[in-house]
């Protein structure tokens, strides 16, 4: 069903455990010598690298989760010396702070021979074309993909996101075999063939590896049957990797199969932090067993999934992703917290602190649309200035446009509890 060219896929269930235990026992030991904050985490909770002996001992280490790496920037968590970095990407996070996740030279080989056992896996071969429209820059999705697809012997188009006609005329001169990009972004490519009169079935497209958003069943049914292709799910997220920590078999299109020779899963209830059994759903938890500059232990992804048994390989699976355990919102492939945008209102003090997101779907892409109130009211004048000034600020923070609507002071609704600062009447999976 693979190809001999990644023979570790399949690896015997045996052997595979055997491997882990042994990879992990070297990470911790990395992570506590390395790594003073999770260290101290260690010796808080009593705990020490000997003390895993099998598997099941991993629960009795701390997690590790997104403030951590916040709270270590920029170079806290690194368990090599800096200088034996050889990148670093990262993201953006509430208090305008990143998370940075440094990468050795054995890390980047690692993740393009990931990548490119993720692009094997969802049907790419050597020699094809192919289309990436992940972003670039410090997101891992445009590199990550790029190195994958030139170590499986692609050739690489590095489009990045934007552009839809350019996008088109690409797809069709370069005759590009796959694309990736979110599927959202997709759906709105196949608007711009349509818009120039091009059948895409017609285009040498035949696979599509699709990441950074949820999303359904019907928008794989749906670009699959408008594009022509096969549509893959690809997973990954910067803190752990980058793309390809996991990845659909093209041939089974049943979840995608977590390299677990690379990272260890597990899903715990979200309220407890205590693992629950393969097939109950949960939060996603992640142990890398391979990376050298910036392991992490048990790292609380936030994602609301489950663990399947594996099928093209004995490596498990998880399904598609039902939402989050945090107040994280992913629109159009861009993670947005709630107080990053309160962060951008309160730059003016013509705005109050009450507002709130509304998101929404016309066509293939979310529409952003945040309501504001004046502190005073405003003639409309005034109220349009703040209105492009807050939109200019939020498409300068994280890359999103969105409509704003100035309101009067007093129209916003009050709680007497927690704010409700998102409305999502996006259509649910």
């Amino acid at each position: 069903m693979t190809a001999p060219l990644f023979p570790e896929v399949k690896i015997s269930l045996d052997e595979l455990r055997a491997l882990q235990v042994k990879r992990l026992r070297e990470t911790l030991r990395l992570a506590y010598e390395g790594q003073a904050p999770y260290r101290a985490k260690c010796q808080a909770a009593g705990v020490h690298p000997d003390d895993l002996r099998s598997l099941d001992d991993l629960a009795r280490f701390p997690f590790t989760s997104k403030d951590d790496l916040r709270d270590a920037y920029p170079f806290g968590m690194l368990a090599i010396p800096r200088e034996r970095c050889v990148r670093l990407h990262a993201s953006s996070g509430t208090t305008g702070r990143p998370t940075v996740v440094g990468y050795s030279a054995r890390d980047i080989d690692t993740w393009s021979d990931l990548m490119a056992r993720s692009l094997h896996a969802g049907g790419a071969r050597p020699g094809d074309i192919i289309h990436n429209a992940f972003g670039y820059g410090l997101f891992t999705g445009g590199l990550g993909v790029h190195y994958g697809a030139e170590r499986l012997g692609c050739t690489v188009v590095p489009m990045s996101g934007g552009f839809g006609e350019r996008q088109v005329q690409l797809i069709r001169e370069f005759g590009a075999r796959v694309v990736l990009m979110t599927p959202s972004y997709m759906l709105a490519i196949a608007d711009e063939f349509e818009r120039q009169g091009v059948d895409p079935r017609a285009t040498a497209l035949r696979v599509g590896l699709f990441g950074a958003e949820p999303w359904t069943e019907g928008m794989r049914a749906e670009i699959e049957r408008r594009l022509g292709v096969t549509a893959v799910d690809l997973y990954g997220l910067s803190e752990v990797m980058g793309p390809g920590v996991a990845c659909e078999f093209a041939e089974t299109k049943d979840g995608p199969t977590i390299w677990e020779d690379h990272f260890y899963p597990e899903v715990v209830d979200p309220d407890s932090g205590t693992p629950v059994p393969d097939g109950q759903p949960g939060e996603l938890v992640f142990t890398t067993l391979t990376k050298e500059a910036m392991p992490v232990i048990r790292y609380r992804t936030r994602d609301l999934t489950r663990l399947m048994p594996g099928s093209a390989s004995v490596m498990r699976r998880m399904a598609k992703i039902t939402g989050r355990s945090d107040d994280m919102l992913i629109v159009r492939g861009v993670n947005l917290f709630p107080s990053q945008v309160e962060e951008q209102i309160l730059r003016d003090p013509a705005l109050s602190g009450h507002y709130v997101i509304e998101l929404s779907r016309s066509g293939a892409l979310d529409d952003l649309l945040v309501r504001v109130e004046a502190r005073t009211s405003l003639e409309s004048e005034a109220a349009g200035r703040s209105s492009a000034a807050l939109a200019r600020r939020l498409k300068g923070m994280c890359g999103l446009s969105a409509a704003i609507d100035v309101a009067a002071p007093g129209t916003i609704e009050r709680s007497m509890g927690k704010a409700r600062r998102v409305i999502d009447k996006r259509p649910k999976a």
